[in-house]
């Protein structure tokens, strides 16, 4: 039997191999240092949120609210129970990073704990808000820009990253009991939810994953405009975001939108050329 790494005293290596595993590069490598500590010290909380409402066993709303007051202990001065947080304390304060959207993402993953199930496109929207698109806006203070036209094109994006990866996982998904693409599609494609538990995906889940990630491809398109908006090294990593979104949606369709035989997977080789297409303005690649 394989054993899980306790989320709550994830260590390094763990944290590593999880990076690794993204869609995206979460701090490229050409990136100066002090912008890489930054960004893999707001990952690493963002992932540990992510595997206390995963992976924990049994109720895994009390260690969510456990770490949910750590964060507030960290933002009012004091010292932090947890090294994800203690890490994070630096970045905290070198760049100006304020509590709430660590706190939005503490409660998406305690809203997966009531909610298993998402009825329209906008509830899944609605989610996205508390689990996705925090990490953008801290992203963006990390390399100093701010201003709402760039929060509102990258929680687009953000969004966007966040459908992808639903269409990406959802027999993981389905294993863990929930489903997030929107139960009016699966309706109007006439998908039962224990279609979702099949070894091979039949013709109308893969319509069903096909038309959210054509959704999301439109998202991603909408957020584009961000590039224009940010110059320097915060540019060059919202440029890898995106290209890692935009080439996981070129692996859907390589894989024909089936997501139940095997998770697909960005190659390295269409995550470049996505960022190159990104960069000259190219709408996504996939569509």
């Amino acid at each position: 039997m394989t054993s899980h790494p306790d989320p709550a005293g994830a260590g390094d290596a763990y944290l590593r191999a999880k990076e690794q595993a993204e869609n995206f590069p979460v701090a490229l490598r050409i990136l100066p240092r002090r912008h890489r500590q930054h960004l893999l010290a707001v990952y690493d909380v963002a992932r540990v949120i992510d595997d206390l409402g995963d992976q924990g066993p049994g109720d895994r709303r009390p260690a969510l609210r456990e770490f949910d007051a750590d964060l507030d202990t960290l933002f009012g001065g004091g010292a932090p129970r947890h090294p994800v947080l203690q890490r994070l304390r630096p970045t905290m304060l070198t760049c100006g990073l304020d509590a709430k959207p660590f706190h939005d993402l503490v409660a998406a993953n305690l809203q997966d704990q009531e909610k298993t199930a998402y009825g329209t496109f906008d509830d899944l929207v609605a989610y996205c808000r508390l689990s996705a698109d925090p990490v953008g806006r801290i992203v963006l203070r990390v390399f100093g820009a701010t201003g709402p036209r760039l929060e509102e094109l990258s929680d687009k994006v953000c969004t966007a990253l966040q459908i992808v990866e639903h269409c990406q996982d959802v027999a993981e998904d389905r294993r863990n009991g929930r489903i997030y693409l929107p139960l009016e599609d699966l309706d109007r494609l006439q998908v039962r939810p224990t279609d979702l538990d099949a070894p091979r995906a039949t013709p109308a889940v893969r319509q069903l994953v096909a038309f959210n990630a054509e959704r999301a491809g439109a998202l991603l398109d909408e957020g584009l405009p961000l590039l224009r908006q940010l110059r320097g090294w915060g540019r060059l990593a919202v440029t890898g975001y995106l290209a890692g979104g935009r080439a996981t949606l070129y692996a859907l369709r390589r894989a024909e939108w089936d997501v139940l035989a095997r998770t697909p997977r960005p190659a390295k080789r269409d995550v470049l050329a996505q960022a190159v297409a990104a960069t000259f303005g190219s709408a996504v690649m996939s569509r």
